[in-house]
């Protein structure tokens, strides 16, 4: 088997803010096949748009051995099929599998001898060859490590980071063969700028990416955890962090919600792992605990600075500015700004919520939640700033402040504004 990608056609399944900038940095050097279930995200790409904002229509452009398609039936021209699909948790906070299982057959059914299939989704350790390759076997009839081989490389994109892009993010590389690895490892290495490195086995890779995530997450819990403190004794957060800050090795994390497809979600993959060995993880769950409880705070923090104005909670208008999970970026998945609305929700508050990057329809969608467009000043009891668009900095907090009746509450979650301009901030 070769060690170099000449000659080789490839297949990415999944077309979201993973595969997609995948997708056409390998098409600008192979014949590539972008496949997606999705047949108008395919017709959407194929008219040169992404609306998902990762790739521009120059981007598209010049991948131009790119191809795409949701019949199942092209990825067989492909010698090497690369799965990108998303790997979320259910409502129990469980790993669940079920794209992954799901591309796993589809890959299976197409699969012939000599191919290579690398996963780059996010799983616990073992879940490549004890989960994805007994589906590729059952699918295909095909033996593992004879006539069909596996390689894991986690990805590491960054919604709405134009600065962290595909090629200059160094890629952890692995494969379920000494060979295959290096197969594996010389793909990447060809598109990716940054360089890879070759982890020795499959479950080591698997286990690098998902304590990524994981160190992120139980190191913000703990900012959270001050903040909460902090409030407590009337000293502001951010003031703390800037001056602690001061000490070289003082890493600058900053207080805040936490969602997303991987930072809110890549914890409970390893600790559904650890319990299934026996083992009962203390700080990753704790950690996970103060995190998910951070849109509750912010919306009782709300209410009760809104009593102490004696403002009546019921039936008063707030506005939630900012509903995706991060700032600029319009990825709504695992948003926890809808802990915040359901918590004011249940306090019979009429919550309002806007945002210019998210697409009304898929927000109706997936929450049920109807953004308001054009904004009516004098009309909000409180104002809560959820996530940091560029748009809610540019607009400025006077214009923003105006939305409000007076005496109303302006709460800053992402502390974009001065605090002597706000009632309060995380």
């Amino acid at each position: 088997m070769s060690d170099t990608p000449a000659g080789k056609t490839l297949s990415i399944i999944g077309l979201g803010y993973v595969g997609l900038p995948l997708a056409v940095e390998f098409g600008k050097h192979y014949r590539t096949i972008g496949f997606d279930i999705n047949a108008q995200r395919i017709a959407e790409l194929q008219s040169g748009h992404d609306s998902t904002l990762e790739v521009s229509p120059e981007e598209l452009a010049e991948a131009r051995h790119l191809e795409y398609s949701s019949d199942p039936e092209a990825l067989r021209a492909a010698d090497i099929h690369i799965v990108t699909v998303p790997t979320p948790i259910d409502r129990h906070k469980r790993p669940d599998l079920t794209p992954l299982i799901r591309a796993s057959e589809t890959v299976g059914r197409i699969l012939k001898p000599g191919d290579i299939v690398i996963y780059e989704s996010t799983v616990y350790p073992g879940a490549t060859e004890e989960d994805c390759v007994p589906v590729l076997e059952r699918e295909s009839g095909l033996r593992f490590n004879t006539d069909f081989f596996v390689g894991y490389s986690p990805e590491r994109i960054n919604p709405g980071d134009k600065e962290h892009r595909v090629t200059n993010i160094l890629k952890v590389t692995s494969g379920s063969t000494p060979e295959v690895a290096k197969e594996v490892d010389a793909l990447y290495a060809s598109i990716i700028e940054a360089g890879t490195h070759l982890a020795s086995s499959i479950r080591v890779a698997e286990a690098a990416k998902v304590i990524e995530n994981t160190q992120r997450d139980v190191n913000i819990a703990l900012i959270n955890e001050l903040a909460l403190i902090f409030n407590r004794m009337g000293i502001d957060t951010l003031e703390v962090l800037e001056a602690a800050g001061t000490k070289w090795n003082f890493l600058p994390f900053r207080p805040g919600l936490v969602g997303g497809h991987c930072i809110g979600v890549d914890p409970y993959y390893l600790t559904h792992k650890a319990q299934e060995i026996g083992y009962h993880p203390q700080v990753i769950l704790a950690g996970r605990h103060i995190n998910d409880g951070m849109g509750s705070y912010v919306a009782e923090q709300v209410v009760k600075m809104m009593t102490q104005r004696r403002i009546h909670v019921v039936d008063s208008n707030i506005l939630v500015l900012g509903l995706t999970f991060k700032e600029n970026c319009p990825d709504l998945r695992n948003t926890r700004v809808v802990d915040i609305i359901a918590e004011l929700e249940s306090y019979h508050a009429h919550v309002d919520v806007h945002d210019p990057w998210v697409d009304p329809e898929e927000a109706r969608a997936e929450y049920g939640i109807s953004p308001v467009g054009e904004l009516e000043e004098g009309r909000y009891d409180a104002i809560i700033l959820a996530v940091g668009h560029r748009q809610f900095r540019e607009t400025g907090i006077e214009r923003l402040r105006a939305l409000g009746r007076p005496g109303h509450v302006f709460y800053d979650v992402k502390s974009l504004f001065p605090r002597e301009q706000v009632d309060a901030r995380l």
